[in-house]
């Protein structure tokens, strides 16, 4: 008979195990967990746990543990558990009764099996030919049985516990289930089946608020194709860099550690980072040229050249007519020269705002100058028949941007989406651990030497998360082939410019460090990136 102190050192035992399980955020551990629980606290030799199928129909096998066959089945061992489920109802619909689990489920009570061999007593009530044919197979005798309902908070039966051969403590023979071993075992399934319903809710929450972050990155994708690739992308390169620094043993970062809250909190800044893009107008966003609007205006410019030209033509016609009384060969010629001449110069002027228009990495200074030259020295009569400057002062600025596509303002509206983002973030009600996903997602654009923006945060003010960020941020958009203003740069250059960052106080030069020694730029580009962009690059050069 088992003494008061052994029943009250179980008591602790299940307390303990209580609260382990209550921590535990993975559902396949957890699983694992409540199994191996109930027979520590039993002194079970092996054990099986089921789950509910999503259909309520039947019984599926998650779980398999034989201490005396070395058996691991399921969770972490990694062997799939090929037996077929056990179901609740037969082909009429009637309840199977024949199978203890399934009886266990349908009845809502724990079943207590001295010996499955027995022929007489509650033995003979249920089919234990699967059993014995296990037990031939493998030389094992499958005697006691203690199977257990579990039951959650709401009532519901979401799994069963069934634990085999009770070993007694001395002896170490197979014994029988005591009556203070079925209490503990019912209590821990019970315990088991809340912290694991509670687990349940907790990924379906965090699945829907993940899925409420997909839906935003899909309005940012909607309003432009051009982003949403990078709102998939950042994260994973984040990830991706952030688990290397977590390999790290050497350097100044060998201290920096994740456990798999950490690794949650970082993927949703991830995907967040950008969420302040739903406020900016899409046209800046898309603007692939500098005259780009809701359209591209090149075109009302080009229509300003075609009245230029047809109006020097009938200028040069009248003058043609006038001469026809005089019939002045020469005369003509001329005007007929000048025509060609003045079309000339227009097609070139066209040609050139044209080009201009594209936009590139640095627009000279005497280009520039050209811009202005035919807006102000050019005159067309306009649509209310005024003699006006060729170009207005808002598409002269535009095409005389000197870097990109964007004018000053329009850059300014693009960076208030951190701004947006920061705002949105801060303003919702994280829980413990999200709470740094604001500062992770709002950092990406800082710089180390206290340039960025939005809150011109220095290195030591920002965390290892954010600066990792940055550089995804910035790596990805070098790289990246789905912008409408330039196509994706070689893997080489695109490394040349993160180190040319590196070196003027742009991005962190320990992080860069470990992003070029660990590779992870190349595991990146394999499978991000086509193969045409991945070409040689130069480690050493790199890290001088």
């Amino acid at each position: 008979m088992e003494s008061v102190e052994d029943f009250f050192q179980g008591l602790e035992q299940l307390n303990i195990i209580g609260a382990a399980l209550s921590k535990e955020r993975d559902t396949t551990r957890l699983l694992e967990n409540i199994l191996i629980a109930a027979k520590k606290i039993t002194r079970a030799d092996g054990g099986t746990l089921y789950r509910m199928t999503e259909d309520q129909s039947a019984l599926r096998f998650e779980i398999v543990r034989t201490d005396s066959l070395a058996l691991a089945m399921g969770g972490t061992a990694g062997q799939v558990i090929d037996f077929p489920d056990i179901p609740l109802r037969n082909a009429t619909g009637e309840p199977n009764r024949s199978m203890v689990a399934a009886y266990a489920a349908l009845h809502e009570e724990t079943v207590n099996i001295a010996d499955a061999y027995q022929t007489v007593g509650i033995a003979a009530d249920f089919d234990f030919s699967g059993t014995r044919e296990f037990d031939k197979r493998t030389g094992y005798r499958s005697q006691s049985f203690l199977t257990v309902p579990m039951k959650n908070h709401e009532g519901e039966i979401i799994g069963v516990l069934q634990l085999i051969n009770a070993l007694d403590p001395l002896t170490q023979q197979v014994t029988v289930f005591s009556a203070a071993d079925q209490r503990l075992a019912e209590s821990l399934a019970s315990q088991a089946a809340i912290a694991l319903t509670n687990r349940q809710l907790i990924d379906q929450l965090e699945k829907l608020f993940e899925s409420f972050i997909s839906l935003i990155n899909l309005a940012i994708d909607e309003k432009s194709p051009y982003t949403g690739g990078h709102c998939q992308r950042v994260p994973a390169l984040t990830m991706m860099l952030a688990e290397a620094v977590d390999a790290t043993t050497e350097g100044p970062l060998a201290a920096f550690r994740m456990d798999d809250q950490d690794r949650y909190e970082l993927k949703i800044a991830g995907l967040l980072h950008d969420c302040g893009k739903v406020t900016t107008p899409v046209h800046v966003v898309d603007k692939a040229t500098k005259l780009q609007t809701i359209f591209d205006r090149i075109h009302l410019i080009d229509t300003r050249f075609e009245v230029l030209k047809r109006d020097a033509e009938i200028t040069a016609l009248r003058q043609q007519l006038a001469l026809r009384e005089k019939t002045d060969a020469s005369a003509e010629a001329r005007v007929h020269s000048a025509l060609a001449e003045q079309q000339r110069a227009l097609d070139a002027d066209r040609d050139f705002l044209r080009q201009a228009n594209i936009g590139s990495e640095s627009m000279a200074a005497s280009d520039q100058q050209r811009v202005r030259t035919i807006g102000t020295e050019r005159q067309w009569r306009n649509v209310d028949g005024l003699q006006t400057e060729f170009l207005t002062a808002e598409e002269m600025e535009n095409l005389a941007i000197r870097s990109g596509t964007l004018t000053q303002k329009e850059r300014e509206t693009i960076n208030y989406h951190i701004v947006a983002t920061n705002n949105m973030l801060e303003q919702l009600p994280w829980p413990k651990h999200l709470k740094r996903v604001p500062e992770y997602a709002g950092g990406h654009h800082e710089r180390m030497d206290g340039k960025g923006y939005p809150k011109g945060l220095t290195r030591e003010q920002m965390s290892v998360q954010a600066r990792t960020m940055g550089i995804a941020d910035i790596f990805e958009a070098l790289t990246a082939r789905d912008r409408p203003y330039k196509n994706g740069m070689k893997l080489s250059q695109a490394m040349n410019i993160l180190a040319s960052f590196k070196r003027n106080g742009h991005i962190d030069p320990d992080l860069f460090t470990i992003f070029v020694e660990q590779k992870v730029y190349l595991r990146y580009a394999q499978e991000f990136l086509p193969a045409e962009q991945i070409d040689e690059v130069d480690d050493a050069l790199l890290l001088t």
